[in-house]
């Protein structure tokens, strides 16, 4: 009896651990989610009513497409335009992470 609630409890474990990592999320989405989809939108598209409002360029716009990993960082830290720089509120992991995810909606 032991044998087989020691199992259960196993398999269990491995289940619930499983589980966890597939619900994991990039690193760079929590930020990206916290700070930066309500104006870029939850697939970069700014199609988000501040979005719109400000006029942010969408991930499909030939300008964005062809700015640099390292344009869009320094954008992220200093600001750009009406974006607010994020210098001192992210660490620089951060930025480069949002950033990445950001650039991952690039097709």
């Amino acid at each position: 009896m032991t044998k087989v609630f020691r199992s259960q409890v196993a398999i269990g474990l491995a289940f619930s651990m499983a589980c966890t990592v597939g619900f994991a999320q990039a690193p760079g989405e929590i930020i990206y989610k916290a700070k930066c989809q309500s104006c870029h939108g939850a697939t970069g598209m700014a199609d988000t009513t501040v979005g719109k409002a400000l006029k942010v360029k969408p991930v499909t716009d030939p300008d964005v497409k062809k700015s640099t990993e390292a344009a869009m960082i320094d954008a992220t830290r200093n600001g750009a335009g009406k974006m607010q720089p994020y210098k001192g509120k992210l660490t620089d992991a951060e930025i480069k992470d949002s950033v990445a995810r950001f650039r991952s909606f690039i097709k």
